[in-house]
């Protein structure tokens, strides 16, 4: 069974957004933090992001996160992950991603991540944690090299405001397979419309067609295994 139902109506899925529209035409995951926390939102993902990790919050944070796992209207754990280019150090940026992950042994559900200049360490946490659940790259903004990388380790790509301003992710976006792909606007100010008008014409398609692959990758990542 699905997390939640939406009557068996196709939407726009947006992968990853820290702003929540309220939008019939589009299902909306919403990032949310421990710390900062809305109920009213029905559909969204939670986890400790590296830029905020705060060390004398971390267990409770953790506490948090585990309780909201456990509702169906978080429907993935993150973003979590690790970047390089902060101050905090990696290996504590690699101990809280890890102690995230480590959640998911009492509920599985998919992994939203955000990763800079860390995707060898993303890479070997995927492996050392064993879990089957989903692993997601939100905002892809990468090579074919590294996407080819990525798809051989079973992640998922999302595409948003890179494939918006950086016309070379044009033959990036076209390598991906249509069943890894998912789009999102994160916090860009352009709709989540135009992200999915770019992304049918470097396939090819219409937006409609590129609304129904979005949606049966959702359908499918998003499925609770019983």
């Amino acid at each position: 069974m699905c997390y939640f139902c939406e009557n068996n109506l196709m939407k726009f899925v947006n992968l990853h957004t820290h702003f929540y529209t309220n939008s019939d035409s589009i299902l909306e995951i919403v990032n949310q933090y421990p710390n900062e926390f809305i109920d009213a939102i029905p559909h969204y993902s939670i986890g400790i992001h590296p830029w905020y990790i705060v060390d004398e919050h971390v267990t409770e944070d953790l506490n948090t996160i585990k309780t909201k796992l456990q509702s169906n209207e978080c429907i993935a754990l993150g973003e979590c992950g690790i970047d390089k280019r902060i101050e905090k150090k990696i290996e504590v940026q690699i101990d809280v991603f890890e102690s995230q992950l480590s959640l998911l042994n009492e509920i599985s559900k998919p992994v939203i991540l955000h990763c800079v200049a860390a995707f060898d360490e993303i890479i070997s946490c995927k492996k050392n944690s064993n879990f089957q659940s989903p692993f997601i790259i939100h905002g892809f903004s990468k090579n074919i090299p590294l996407a080819k990388q990525l798809l051989n380790q079973d992640f998922y790509l999302s595409f948003g405001k890179y494939l918006l301003q950086n016309p070379e992710m044009e033959s990036v976006f076209k390598y991906v397979p249509n069943d890894k792909i998912f789009l999102e606007t994160d916090t860009i100010s352009e709709s989540l419309e135009e992200v999915y008008t770019f992304a049918a014409k470097y396939k090819n398609i219409s937006v409609e067609e590129m609304k129904g692959i979005v949606w049966n990758n959702y359908q499918s990542v998003f499925t609770k295994k019983q």
